[in-house]
């Protein structure tokens, strides 16, 4: 059982991270957006595969809440940034996903965040504001690498697992979309890989209980 399609119930995972101009995905804006696809091997691990990246341009009326700019350090109006409308970024990802998806024959993708709920819903508010019907998303579902961090590593920052788990990872190159998002997609994955490695994937067989023994018994 070494398919991705087999792996997560027929869902292909995604790693996404967002930057924004606040907490609140239905005012505050959307300004950078990462997606990393995964794929598996023939011996079932699981690996970092294609990557996209979108500076986003503030929707019409977005809030920029000042607190949150300084944090990330982004400044919307540089006019280096070479942004695009939500809607571009958005069409570009889910192609790229929808490509990936059939190929590994999985029936939809599934969002893996670094407290993934933040991401998902900045997500899904710039999808319906984009007005894109084809968005590949599960709804609510995700997959949250600060939960698996804690149960794997005891740790929830992102800094913290990459270092525990030893991945390496930079203060300086951090709270860039693109960065946080190959490394959460490298943390998912050792995570991932580990729980293999200790015999916990694939599934042993069902042990066969006395019941069903005696109905072959009688059968036969």
């Amino acid at each position: 059982m070494n398919k991705l399609s087999e792996r997560f119930r027929g869902y292909y995972p995604v790693v996404v991270d967002v930057e924004t101009a606040g907490f609140n995905a239905k005012t505050d804006a959307l300004l950078e957006i990462a997606a990393v696809t995964l794929k598996m091997d023939d011996n079932g691990w699981l690996a970092p595969d294609d990557c996209m990246f979108f500076n986003v341009k503030p929707f019409e009326g977005a809030n920029l809440e000042k607190s949150a700019l300084e944090f990330t350090g982004i400044d919307p109006y540089n006019p280096l940034r070479d942004d695009v409308d939500e809607a571009e970024a958005l069409k570009a990802i889910f192609k790229m996903i929808r490509s990936g998806m059939k190929a590994a024959g999985c029936k939809r993708a599934i969002l893996v965040g670094h407290n993934a709920t933040f991401d998902h819903s900045f997500l899904m508010a710039a999808t319906e504001r984009a007005g894109n019907k084809r968005n590949p998303f599960h709804p609510f579902s995700t997959f949250d690498t600060s939960a698996l961090s804690a149960l794997a590593f005891g740790q929830t920052v992102l800094k913290k697992a990459c270092e525990t788990a030893e991945i390496e990872f930079s203060d300086r190159e951090a709270h860039n979309a693109e960065y946080d998002t190959r490394k959460t997609a490298d943390l998912f994955c050792k995570i991932v890989n580990h729980w293999k490695s200790l015999g916990g994937w694939p599934l042993p067989a069902p042990a066969e209980t006395e019941s069903t023994a005696a109905d072959e018994e009688t059968e036969s």
